[in-house]
């Protein structure tokens, strides 16, 4: 099947209210085109450079998603590129990308990214932290928390991730609940191409999908990038 034909299968699979993401790792400007022709209308990049390469071609025709690991000395270049941020893992790392915003006069978007299964060496702020995480960025003027993101553990039976999915979403209620000022608790970014059936049924309304839109990527570059 085409990228186009892969969009619309998957975009006929979603409940009303929830939204496709495209994970464009290492995928041509090309490819990302025929997949916003098909319906996509959000796109996550990995990477910094390869986000704002790819969005020098396709532009605003999509809101660009950040969901790699950001490092702090990368974050001056992804406010420019993404228009939301969806792998906030620390106070330090939201504070840097609050001053960046400050000198761009830009409100941003961003999503807290939960390891919710506490694997090691996995970015992500642990579960027990995330709503003192969502109170400091609640506080910063320039960003705006408006949901939470998790991987989930990578296993080839997607139901194992369906306790990780419903623990995040019972954090998500839990920093409703707090009714911080500035936090809009409206996405939970859940949910692959092997997962993402598991994930809207635990709540998730952002599916990120790469491989099952794109077929399976080769390696690049990008993917020795110390980019993110």
């Amino acid at each position: 099947m085409s990228i186009g034909d892969n969009v619309r299968r998957i975009l006929g699979q979603l409940p009303e209210g929830v939204q496709l993401l495209a994970v464009a790792k290492g995928r041509k400007p090309q490819e990302i085109m025929e997949a916003v022709a098909a319906g996509v209308t959000m796109v996550g990049e990995n990477y910094v450079q390869e986000a704002a390469r790819a969005r020098e071609v396709i532009g605003g025709m999509v809101a660009w998603h950040l969901i790699g690991h950001l490092q702090r000395n990368k974050v001056k270049k992804a406010v420019e590129v993404f228009d939301v941020i969806e792998t906030v893992d620390s106070p330090e790392l939201a504070r840097e990308i609050d001053r960046a915003c400050a000198r761009l006069h830009k409100l941003m978007p961003v999503l807290i990214e939960v390891n919710s299964a506490r694997e090691v060496g996995k970015t992500g702020v642990l579960p027990e932290a995330a709503a003192g995480l969502a109170a400091e960025i609640a506080s910063l003027p320039h960003l705006k928390l408006v949901g939470l993101m998790t991987m989930g553990p990578l296993s080839g039976d997607p139901e194992d991730s369906r306790p990780y999915f419903a623990a995040v979403r019972r954090i998500a209620e839990e920093i409703r609940s707090l009714r911080l000022t500035n936090v809009e608790m409206r996405y939970l970014s859940m949910g692959m191409t092997a997962s993402f059936r598991v994930a809207v049924q635990e709540g998730a309304n952002i599916v990120r999908v790469g491989t099952g839109i794109f077929g399976a990527r080769e390696y690049t570059q990008a993917d020795g990038e110390d980019a993110l």
